[in-house]
């Protein structure tokens, strides 16, 4: 999670990520270190900003539900923030539906094949959802990594972008899931209004087999961003025992990135459903709050700090990241 360095008239702004405007154009993924494109403006550490003055706030997207239910009427009374064991004192809540910023993943692999247009229908539907005020890229991934649309809010320049994918070649989902994160880092916000909750949604059939990139390292980056990944992992008929575990190995690593990051991951029976979980994921992202809070931690060891959201009314749950990496010393 991005740490936001904060003066205390403008706290608002921690409410969601930075934006930034500018996708790569089609292209494959750079080796780190970042891309010559970033290095006009120095990059922060990877715990985040330079703190030098004013308030250290941690700020998280809370997802609570009831059952099936999302409950949108709670207060900052009704929440309980815990680091690493410890309560923390809530400063800051928001339960407005903030703008969006969202990458919009396609795994476009040769098994992909006759299962691409349902896909398809379902992804464009998911975009047509997107108010006027959200920003959305479109990201196709096989053997290579490409941005067919740049952040916009057109639907129909997303779905123009969708109905462009084609089956083929191999699996470079942890490639594209690197590029979705540093691209979503490029949407800047210019001021309050443009603060935006960052989502990456991710639609793969199986093992990432063509990556540049180890899932470690992609995962680390995750972890330190605010960006909430939302997986969809779709079964194979393949019932062999080789299908079954590879299988089983990809539903790991999506299982994982949802929950470290605070989205969800969903591995539908049928391709019929698609269009249902797409449904289900742009309901959780208009049902979000912001909490956030001043840790009691004043450790700069840049550790990993383990976060607990609670609500206190029965039979609920609350869902955020599962922690942030503390900052360090500068």
């Amino acid at each position: 999670m991005r740490r936001a360095r904060l003066l205390l008239i403008a706290f608002a702004a921690v409410a969601g990520s930075g934006t930034w405007l500018a996708a790569r154009p089609q292209q494959a993924l750079p080796p780190p270190p970042p891309p010559s494109d970033q290095t006009q403006r120095p990059a922060p550490a990877p715990q985040g900003p330079s703190f030098r003055a004013g308030v250290e706030l941690v700020s998280l997207n809370v997802t609570v539900t009831e059952g099936a239910r999302y409950l949108t009427d709670l207060t900052q009374d009704d929440f309980s923030v815990f680091e690493d064991g410890v309560k923390q004192d809530v400063t800051f809540f928001n339960a407005t539906h903030l703008p969006i910023a969202l990458a919009l993943l396609l795994d476009t692999s040769a098994s992909m094949d006759t299962k691409l247009p349902t896909a398809q229908e379902a992804a464009i539907g998911f975009a047509k959802r997107l108010r006027q005020q959200d920003l959305a890229e479109v990201i196709d991934f096989d053997s290579r990594v490409v941005v067919l649309q740049n952040f916009t809010n057109s639907a129909a320049d997303l779905e123009a972008a969708i109905r462009r994918t084609s089956a083929g070649g191999s699996t470079s989902m942890y490639n594209a899931v690197y590029i979705a994160l540093k691209d979503l880092k490029k949407v800047m916000a210019k001021n309050v209004e443009e603060i935006r909750r960052q989502a990456i949604v991710v639609l793969s059939d199986g093992e990432d087999t063509s990556s540049l990139l180890p899932f470690e390292e992609v995962l680390d980056l995750a972890k330190r961003s605010e960006t909430a990944i939302y997986t969809i992992g779709l079964r194979e008929n393949d019932s062999t025992s080789s299908g079954s575990r590879l299988f089983r190995e990809a539903e790991f690593v999506l299982r994982q990135l949802s929950q470290e990051t605070g989205g969800r991951a969903f591995f539908p029976n049928h391709l019929a459903d698609l269009s249902g979980v797409y449904g289900q994921i742009s309901d959780e992202l208009s049902s979000q709050y912001t909490v956030g809070y001043t840790s009691k931690n004043n450790r700069r060891d840049g550790a990993w700090r383990r976060v607990v959201v609670r609500v206190n009314r029965p039979s609920t749950i609350a869902r955020t990241k599962q922690g942030y990496f503390g900052p360090t010393s500068r």
